[in-house]
């Protein structure tokens, strides 16, 4: 629970940070909001890649373990086919 926790956090976390780059974006009238934007954008793609980062050791290491309609088809057998009559 607090592995995912942490990543619903750091999903909010990039949404404000993307936020916060689109309003400073929009709202340039000098250098210093160009440097708040890069500032915004730099940290969004670092916290991306250290939750990507993340969630690789963590299902590398078995503490988060994927659930779904993906697994549940993988783990389905396949259906015998019945032989046709000739």
């Amino acid at each position: 629970m607090i592995i995912k926790s942490l990543i619903i956090i750091a999903f909010i976390l990039i949404i404000i940070s993307l936020g916060s780059a689109l309003f400073h974006l929009v709202n340039r009238k000098n250098e210093e909001q160009s440097l708040k934007t890069v500032r915004s954008l730099t940290f969004r793609i670092t916290l991306s890649m250290l939750l990507f980062i993340f969630i690789f050791i963590a299902f590398a290491t078995g503490l988060f373990k994927p659930h779904g309609l993906g697994v549940t088809m993988h783990m389905q057998k396949p259906a015998l086919e019945e032989p046709s009559n000739k």
